[in-house]
């Protein structure tokens, strides 16, 4: 497991530093590939839920915010909670169930947290983490300071009670919490156009009288201003803002999930504004990253991982009294 100055400085890297984003988005999408292979190789227990093509978001919320700040999200959680500070052998032995992971191998691949970089732990049930964040939020109203609360969730989660309750409530007391809608058209096997009555998730802001923001998922840049704008929003005392970034989910659901009911051509579209791919190119053509730079990012990335694995699947299991540890205060 890594030391907590070591995952607060990652942390800050991707805060203060473009490349460091582009080099992390690079880093999460091969995990989630590498978890992939993982589970179909029989090593990783439970379920998987792979943030493939939405790297843009996480490192977008990351870059947002502070260490102070607290962050929710959801079980499809792998990029954020790298994108916040977590290294490759903390994500890869936890979802291995592994002693060196973030928690010690006891909440796998749905349930990562570490206080020390401001992620609380991620939530298996669809919209819990929105309420939670909003919890966070009044911690920081009552103790006076300026810190903000982020709740990551899905387009999903805006059709369960437990979203409309967080606005409402975070609106009448203004609190400073930021409702992040990862809208990637899909909930579990369902598209968003035979779920929800809107085609625009931000526009339910208005039923409780807070800003709505609608921002390209695909684009960090884009997406790091509209967090990071809603972000000062509550630091300043102007209360919550429903921001969402519309992206894509390349993979499928959860584990074996291939996807069969998307639309015929609509990946290839979605792939054509990879947010890796048009990120890099962006940075060669600004001049800060070299004409091969993506390609040495993707080797420098490949070989960390790699050692990460060795390193995660050599390390000793999480005992079986582990999940009594933690439970009763000494």
């Amino acid at each position: 497991m890594s030391t907590p100055a070591e995952r607060v400085e990652r942390r800050e890297q991707v805060q203060q530093d473009r490349l460091a984003r582009y080099d992390r988005m690079v880093e999460i999408r091969a995990l989630e590939h590498k978890i992939q292979a993982l589970f179909d190789e029989g090593l990783v227990h439970g379920t998987t839920h792979l943030c493939l093509g939405q790297e843009a978001v996480a490192v977008s919320v990351a870059a947002a915010t502070r260490r102070s700040d607290t962050v929710t999200c959801t079980y499809r959680g792998h990029g954020v909670a790298l994108a916040l500070g977590l290294t490759p052998l903390d994500l890869l032995a936890e979802v291995l169930g592994r002693q060196a992971g973030s928690i010690g191998g006891v909440g796998g691949s749905m349930h990562l947290s570490d206080p020390d970089i401001g992620l609380l732990p991620t939530f298996a049930i669809v919209g819990a983490g929105i309420p939670v964040a909003v919890g966070a939020a009044l911690t920081a109203q009552v103790r006076q300071t300026d810190d903000a609360a982020v709740a990551v969730f899905g387009d999903g989660s805006t059709n369960i009670g437990a979203f409309h309750e967080a606005l409402n409530l975070a609106a009448i007391w203004k609190l400073p919490v930021v409702f992040v809608c990862e809208n990637n058209q899909y909930g579990e096997y369902s598209r968003i156009d035979l779920t929800t009555p809107v085609a625009d998730i931000a526009v339910r802001a208005a039923a409780y009288a807070i800003p709505g923001e609608i921002a390209d998922g695909q684009d960090p840049d884009a997406a790091t201003a509209a967090v990071a704008d809603a972000v000062e929003r509550a630091r300043s005392g102007g209360g919550p803002t429903l921001v969402e970034l519309k992206t894509y989910r390349y993979a499928g659901h959860s584990r074996a999930d291939t996807a069969p009911y998307r639309p015929e051509g609509e990946y290839e579209r979605w792939y054509e504004r990879d947010p890796i791919v048009t990120y890099g190119r962006r940075l060669v053509k600004e001049g800060l990253l070299s004409s091969d730079g993506p390609e040495a990012v993707e080797a420098a990335v490949t070989q960390r991982i790699d050692a990460a694995v060795e390193a995660a699947v050599a390390s000793p299991p999480a005992s079986v009294d582990a999940m009594f540890a933690h439970v009763l205060a000494p």
